[in-house]
Order: C-alpha cells, then sequence, then structure tokens
C-alpha cells in the first residue's frame, strides 16, 4: 500500500503545525480487504478505510481538509465524480479537548489496483518470480 505515507507526506508538508510537528499525525489503516479475480493473473485492489488522526490539532480543520481534498483529486478521484461514493467516502469525528484544541479522526474508503505479472527472465523483479506494479489513479474525463 502506497497512499497511507503519500498521504502522510502530503499532509504534512501542506499544514504548517504538522510541519512543525510531524508527530501529531497518526495513520491507521482499518477494515481492509483484497479484491482477486482471480482470471489468470494474481493482480488484485487493495480496499481500505484510511484513518488519519491529527492529535491536539490548534489550528482551523480547513487547513487538514483542503490539502486532504486536493490530494483525493489525484489520488481517488472518483470519490468526487462518483455520487454514491462521494456522499459517504469521507468522514470524520471530533474530540474537542479545550477551548484551544481538537483530536480530528478523518475517514476515507481508498483503492489501490496492482498488477502482478510473470516475470521475464531477462527482467528485474520484485520477487524473483513476479513484477507487482501499483497502478496510478485514471485521469479524470472532463
Amino acid at each position: 500500500m502506497l497512499k497511507p505515507d503519500s498521504l502522510r507526506a502530503y499532509l504534512t508538508a501542506a499544514t504548517p503545525e504538522l510541519r512543525i510537528n510531524p508527530d501529531k499525525i497518526v495513520i491507521l489503516v482499518k477494515n481492509g480487504n483484497i479484491a482477486a479475480a482471480g482470471a489468470g493473473s494474481l493482480s488484485f485492489e487493495y480496499r481500505y478505510t484510511l484513518n488519519v488522526i491529527v492529535l491536539d490539532y490548534s489550528s482551523h480543520a480547513d487547513a487538514i481538509i483542503v490539502p486532504l481534498l486536493a490530494w483525493l483529486e489525484t489520488h481517488q478521484i472518483e470519490l468526487f465524480d462518483n455520487v454514491e461514493q462521494r456522499d459517504k467516502a469521507i468522514r470524520f469525528e471530533a474530540e474537542f479537548l479545550n477551548k484551544e484544541t481538537v483530536d480530528l479522526s478523518i475517514e476515507i474508503d481508498l483503492t489501490e489496483r496492482v498488477i502482478v505479472a510473470i516475470a521475464d527472465p531477462d527482467e528485474t523483479s520484485v520477487s524473483g518470480r513476479y513484477t507487482i506494479t501499483h497502478v496510478p489513479e485514471p485521469d479524470r474525463i472532463s
């Protein structure tokens, strides 16, 4: 899975409070499953809920949500294009710790496609027998 680390890096770079203290962000993968068709290939899709928790956060939630949405426009575009997903795929909870800080928990339903092919004996492969490619998200259709 590549998206959890990618989102952490993006939010940390985009949010002043997280740049100063990157340990305020916790990333968890929940409810994960593997969808594999088994149709002559070992290719599969990771499906999971990514839980982003920002601890003891003193800035406005917009400073997290706006960069999150920008990241999703590149890394999970169907959350914007599919009405059913758009209405349920991003959820949040907040615990107001005091008048200045909050613990903010955001859950996002994500997928990652992985293409697995038998390795060409002349190529360097990930596992020796297979080449594994994490497929980028398709471009948005205008």
